[in-house]
């Protein structure tokens, strides 16, 4: 059933008064992957689940069958075509199967393996699947040993076929805007500072996005509240109003760091800031695209400090942006602690969560990381967290920080050990670099030692987000 609902178009059958007589089953994998050698668990692993590659460039044959009393009607060879059709109307490269060669054991004291495969090639010697495959315009590629370990007839051997599809063209959109795989993150670990304007914040707002731009990365992060120094400039004033106060800067900084994006060829997620709309305040981050386009975040999730001492209110949706380098969402602090919401994205495939975070303790501030690296794992993405340092005498509510800034990876072979591409030093003013690779999410998606999207008992919790009358 997972095969009928994951590639129906895959699955082939051939019925007689609804009766089905033959079938083959395909999934679709990665070419690059599944052209190289490989066993029979990379493709269904002991748990009999099947690797299949929604996103796959070319078709894996899994097995065909054909009823006992139907053999020798050529319904292998239809099954074949249909097959071939498939692959050329989908526009995929090959179709590619592990072949058994179960003629192989009565010869094996004869003839080494290769011997074996290149007199079937020659017609002197019959094999029961080889030599269908061949006659099927299948090549044979490798050899593969320990395929299948249980296959005595094989001898555990396989090989890996091929049939190309001569018809396949390459996106040709591909040769001037290839998807961009290798995406380099950004952070700025911010240090509080006072400042004399807002052109003194800004100026050294600017030097880090020139600094990474230099470096070439494709997103700079800046954490939440990095404005907050702004309320220095004015004394002597409740919370409420100091919040209000800095609310005012938020749209010139918001221009001037678009214009900055522009400039410095660098996607910016400038953060968040207060902004007040019809006398409501709430605390936004704005994505700044380098192309010019602004997209906004705004914190669902408001802390009972926000709440009480500046009156802050929630946002009702959560968006996931498409950019030049990946499909990113924003979880402004708190709200990373809340796994509804990665989870939104991660339905949304999202493949870099940003978390702009402003903690005063390292107690709020692992609460931040801890869940942040759950949000990797479970939403098999990135996540980047970026958040302030340093003091502000003269501001309440904000007058210390703690921060150590992180890029986090999901947690199998493919990543990091530790799944932390990098980290800051803590409460260290410094900006730091990632790396992170795209494809490898697809890798892990499909191929990883757990998938944990893939495997959800919906079932089970799917209703688990209705919450309980209170007491």
């Amino acid at each position: 059933m997972d095969l009928i609902r994951q590639f129906p178009d895959g699955q082939i059958c051939i019925e007689d008064n609804g009766k089905i007589v033959a079938a083959a089953l395909t999934i679709k994998v990665d070419y690059n992957r599944y052209s190289l050698p490989h066993v029979y668990t990379d493709i269904v692993d002991e748990n009999d689940i099947i690797q299949h590659n929604p996103h796959g460039d070319a078709m894996y044959g899994l097995d065909v069958f054909v009823h006992p009393d139907y053999r020798g009607m050529r319904l292998g060879r239809r099954l074949y075509h249909a097959r071939k059709e498939l692959c050329q109307s989908e526009n995929l490269k090959a179709i590619l199967a592990g072949g058994r060669i179960t003629g192989y054991h009565k010869l094996s004291d004869e003839l080494k393996v290769a011997e074996y495969i290149e007199q079937v090639k020659r017609k002197t010697i019959h094999d029961p699947i080889l030599s269908f495959q061949l006659a099927n315009d299948f090549d044979v590629k490798r050899i593969m040993r320990h395929y299948l370990p249980e296959d005595d007839k094989s001898q555990g051997y396989a090989t890996l076929l091929e049939w190309d599809n001569f018809f396949y063209e390459a996106d040709q959109s591909s040769i001037h805007e290839l998807d961009k795989t290798l995406v380099r993150i950004g952070i700025v670990q911010w240090q509080m500072r006072q400042v004399t304007s807002l052109e003194d914040l800004l100026e050294q707002s600017e030097f880090f996005i020139r600094s990474l731009s230099n470096y070439k990365a494709d997103f700079a992060l800046f954490p939440e509240f990095f404005n907050a120094p702004l309320m220095g400039l004015q004394q002597d004033q409740t919370s409420v109003e100091a919040i209000r106060y800095l609310a005012s800067f938020s749209g010139a900084i918001k221009q001037r760091f678009s214009e900055l994006a522009i400039t410095y060829n660098i996607n910016i997620i400038a953060g968040s800031m207060p902004e007040d709309r019809d006398g409501k305040l709430y605390n936004v981050s704005y994505l700044l695209h380098r192309d010019g386009m602004i997209d906004e975040q705004l914190k669902i999730h408001i802390t009972p400090h926000e709440q009480r001492d500046w009156v802050i209110d929630g946002g009702n949706e959560i968006g996931v942006f498409e950019t030049d380098a990946g499909r990113v969402g924003i979880l402004i602090c708190y709200d990373s602690e809340f796994p509804e919401l990665g989870r939104m994205m991660a339905e949304k495939d999202v493949q870099i969560m940003f978390v702009p975070f402003w903690t005063d303790t390292k107690n709020g501030y692992q609460r931040v990381r801890l869940c942040s690296q759950a949000r990797a794992i479970e939403n098999e993405c990135y996540v980047a967290i970026g958040g302030s340092v340093g003091n502000l005498p003269r501001v309440d509510n904000v007058d210390i920080q703690y921060a150590q800034s992180a890029v986090f990876s999901p947690s199998d072979i493919f990543f990091p050990h530790d799944a932390t591409i990098a980290e800051a030093s803590p409460n260290t003013e410094m900006i730091i670099f990632a790396d992170v690779d795209l494809d490898k999410l697809k890798q892990l998606n499909t191929e990883g030692s757990v998938t944990n999207l893939r495997h959800r008992r919906l079932d089970v919790y799917g209703g688990f987000t209705q919450p309980k009358s209170s007491k």
